[in-house]
């Protein structure tokens, strides 16, 4: 092994499925050496990660102005009353609602 230029060994298991995506992927990459193309993916490679907490932030928002909107809906389609203040108080959840879409980070 002293004339080989990469004389040392990294070993790693991996379940069947796991080895099928991984030669899958490698014939894609148009490899035809596994370690060539592990090394290339350790070295070069990259696994993205997305912090979501923006996202899940304006779910639950969204979802409380939902749930906020179904209960006044209710209560109109219960009793045909809308009171002006029930209206104000619509109108502004909506208003908070545009905001938060407006806001969003996947523009």
């Amino acid at each position: 092994m002293a004339k080989r230029k990469r004389n040392i060994q990294i070993l790693f298991c991996v379940s069947p499925e796991e080895k099928k995506l991984i030669r899958r992927k490698m014939i894609e990459s148009k490899t035809k050496n596994m370690g060539a193309y592990l090394r290339k993916m350790a070295i070069d490679g990259y696994i993205v990660n997305t912090d979501t907490t923006p996202l899940k932030k304006q779910y639950e928002e969204m979802h409380k102005i939902g749930v906020n909107i179904n209960q006044i809906t209710k209560k109109v389609n219960s009793t045909g009353d809308l009171y002006s203040e029930e209206m104000q108080e619509l109108k502004e959840m909506v208003k908070e609602f545009l905001r938060i879409l407006r806001s969003s980070p996947l523009k």
